[in-house]
């Protein structure tokens, strides 16, 4: 599993506290302090006092599922994922702060790509991204890789001569991205696997060269996304690319890339 979507899975983190946030309850207070700090027991345990004030009712229901959403994605219990829709059926959408109505959303989305509803996940997290704007950059680029990767899963579960329009969806949007961020490592990775996934594995190879150059364009992130299109070229693009090229000998061909490969990355270190 690639370096980027073990972060990506792993949580999208409830905001910072705002202004709008400044009269909740300690109780409340603590449930998002201790879902953002992955305890995510000591969030229910927090939230569900929360709960009992009809004000706070919906936002505390919220911190409730995602926390169920959490421990479901570490432990598999099924128990979980239905504690986690149970509650989030019983919020009442217009009273969340603007900021939690996009949790919710990503929430919901989260729900059903656990539930391998790759598809209808990817639908949610796009309504999530047209309001990333309430977000953080880190934060939207965690919802981004989220949209990507059920993207993603959502072409392999088709039968193979229908995933290209999928592939093409990506492509098209980590491209307008790049525009916008050149550096954004979720961006580089998924355009270069979306290009291979249409099946132009020159143009991927040409996008996992640029994204290793542009990397250090966010220095925070240089190492994780080098990892990854490390790894998609060396056990993917070069053994494909290797088939297509015209060589007698087939290893030869992945000698020659995978010197092209170290090459670049020795003189772009």
């Amino acid at each position: 599993m690639r370096t980027l979507c073990i972060g990506a899975l792993m949580l999208v983190l409830l905001g910072p506290a705002s202004t709008a946030w400044t009269a909740e309850p300690p109780s409340l207070a603590k449930a998002r302090t201790l879902y953002n700090a992955a305890n995510y027991e000591g969030a229910i345990d927090a939230a569900a006092v929360a709960r009992r004030q009809p004000a706070f009712a919906d936002a505390a229901a919220l911190v409730i599922a995602r926390s169920h959403l959490e421990r479901y994605r570490q432990n598999l219990d099924p128990k979980d994922l239905v504690a986690a829709r149970e509650a989030f059926v019983t919020i009442k959408f217009a009273a969340l702060a603007p900021r939690d109505q996009v949790d919710m959303i990503i929430g919901l989305a989260q729900s059903l790509y656990m539930a391998e509803l790759f598809g209808e996940s990817a639908e949610l997290f796009q309504t999530a991204l047209n309001r990333s704007t309430l977000l953080s950059t880190r934060d939207k680029q965690v919802l981004l890789d989220w949209w990507a990767t059920a993207q993603d899963r959502e072409a392999q579960s088709r039968p193979v001569d229908r995933r290209r329009v999928v592939f093409e969806r990506i492509a098209e949007r980590m491209q307008e991205e790049l525009r916008q961020d050149p550096g954004s490592a979720v961006a580089n990775y998924w355009l270069a696997v979306a290009l291979r996934g249409t099946g132009d594995i020159d143009a991927a190879w040409h996008v996992a060269i640029a994204g290793w150059v542009r990397s250090t364009l966010s220095p925070e992130t240089t190492g994780e996304l080098r990892a990854d299109l490390d790894r998609l070229v060396m056990q993917a693009l070069i053994p494909e690319r290797s088939r297509v090229m015209a060589v007698r000998d087939p290893q030869e061909a992945v000698n020659a890339l995978r010197a092209e490969w170290e090459l670049v990355k020795d003189q772009w270190k």
